[in-house]
């Protein structure tokens, strides 16, 4: 089976979710060639993505934390960076798996990168997806 390429580009601001959305993902993907990137926060990932696309990767996983508190800073945040990051993967045809998560709760953050909903471990099944649509891999 041919192997693919990704690049897994994290912000590490909250390292112990980040960190358990990064295991996650090389556990899907752990018979492929990975690379981590890693980047101080979420508003950071887009051009650490952007740098990733020019290694040529069949896709980038970008993963981080974001907590919502009560000013609209984590909002305008998401928005930038998503609206980047869909740009970006437009332009290219690369996937782009964007997998930074707005919590408003420690459960949520638990939830959402150490436990059963671990985004990182979505990213990385979405990734092998796309590559497979892509016709270089092959099976489900």
């Amino acid at each position: 089976m041919k192997k693919g390429k990704f690049i897994i580009v994290v912000a590490d601001y909250h390292w112990k979710y980040a960190e358990g959305m990064v295991k996650a993902a090389r556990k899907v993907l752990q018979r492929h060639g990975v690379e981590v990137v890693r980047v101080p926060g979420t508003f950071e990932v887009p051009l650490a993505v952007k740098r990733a696309l020019k290694k040529k990767p069949d896709a980038v996983l970008a993963l981080g934390l974001v907590w919502q508190g009560e000013t609209l800073h984590a909002d305008l945040i998401l928005k930038a960076a998503t609206e980047a990051l869909m740009r970006m993967m437009l332009e290219t045809e690369v996937p782009i798996l964007h997998h930074l998560v707005g919590v408003k709760t420690e459960r949520q953050a638990k939830a959402r990168c150490l436990g059963k909903l671990n985004r990182g471990k979505e990213a990385a099944e979405a990734a092998l997806r796309m590559w497979r649509v892509k016709g270089v891999g092959r099976g489900r």
